[in-house]
């Protein structure tokens, strides 16, 4: 019943990703929340999900979105440029201004008790170019966390002080599954990472853009040094390199440099050497966020960052030897396809 869509730089057209969507959306008889950091489509695809939605709101749904407007922060986490919003335009729609902390969302929720979700923006660029998950699943305990999410953001207008709760985990077709949401807990979801990679005893995966997390920094370091537990990932090159860059300027951060270096010294990172940002240019980002300690997967929207903490960003704990191993050959054909040196 869980069901995943994993993509590659030029591994699919866009189709694949707008089909898994609208087909997740084809079903909904009463509602549509769209939560969107980024919406940048053209051609079929824009159509695709165009159609989906004007026929949602034809048969009597109703669709609400909100995006990010505005930005503050420049990379690790790219401005959306910006957009054409044609594809909701039968929508009723929120802006959420992204300053300082960025609406980092990219979910669905359908008729309050089913939800898509992952790393992937509503970009051509984030469906054919990017590494992404996306992810649905039928549970009608986390829809609700994610419509009460939706409800903060739609009626605040702002991403601070949203996500305040901690949900219990559920079973969701045996499938332990819990809902995290930045920034309301952002500092704690950083340490539930960090301590589940302290506590895995087999195999510990991680792709994400950027590692900046100091607990998830720490606690990578320590299973790294200590050679007992199978580590290895895959992170954005480009990124991680301006990152430095501003950690050498910071003097609080500069332990990180030193950690961030031990760490891929001492375990197989694969490190994606994409197009730095600018106005025009492709996003060819190493974009996805999963990380695995053993059979439990934490997957969403958020960098393993500290800025993660403070934007508005969800994330899906679920404990799961099947999708482990999903996720697990995932990131493991995305750090051999990048697999290179610290440093090049």
């Amino acid at each position: 019943m869980i069901d995943v869509l994993t993509l590659t730089d030029g591994g699919q057209t866009a189709d694949v990703a707008s089909t898994f969507i609208t087909n997740f959306m084809l079903s909904a008889t009463k509602t549509l929340d769209i939560a969107l950091y980024d919406l940048a489509l053209r051609d079929t695809t824009c159509e695709q999900i165009e159609k989906a939605v004007d026929d949602a709101v034809a048969r009597g749904v109703a669709v609400r979105f909100v995006r990010n407007v505005d930005f503050g922060k420049p990379i690790p986490v790219p401005p959306p440029p910006h957009d054409d919003q044609s594809p909701l335009h039968s929508a009723t729609g929120e802006d959420i201004p992204g300053v300082p902390d960025l609406m980092h969302h990219k979910y669905v929720v359908r008729d309050g008790d089913s939800l898509l979700t992952g790393s992937a923006n509503w970009t051509q660029d984030s469906w054919t170019r990017e590494e992404n998950v996306l992810l649905t699943l039928p549970s009608q305990a986390v829809a609700a966390q994610y419509t009460r999410n939706f409800e903060e953001l739609w009626t605040k207008r702002a991403v601070q002080d949203t996500g305040k709760y901690t949900m219990d985990p559920v079973d969701v077709d045996g499938a332990e599954v819990r809902a995290w949401f930045c920034p309301g807990r952002g500092p704690r979801l950083a340490h539930r990472i960090a301590s589940a990679i302290s506590s895995a005893t087999n195999r510990i995966r991680v792709c994400s853009p950027v590692i900046t997390s100091g607990p998830v920094l720490g606690s990578l370091n320590e299973v790294a040094a200590a050679h007992k537990v199978d580590l290895s990932g895959c992170y954005d090159g480009t990124q991680m390199d301006e990152v430095l860059r501003q950690w050498k300027a910071e003097q609080q951060a500069s332990w990180k440099i030193g950690a961030f270096q031990s760490l891929v010294a001492a375990a197989p990172f694969g490190r994606k050497k994409s197009t730095p940002y600018a106005p025009g240019a492709v996003h060819d980002y190493m974009h996805a966020k999963v990380t695995v300690c053993d059979d439990r997967v934490f997957v969403g929207s958020y960098n393993l960052s500290h800025s993660g903490e403070e934007n508005a960003e969800n994330v899906l704990e679920i404990a799961d030897a099947a999708l482990a191993g999903k996720m697990v050959s995932f990131i493991d054909g995305v750090r051999a396809r990048y697999t290179a040196s610290f440093g090049t």
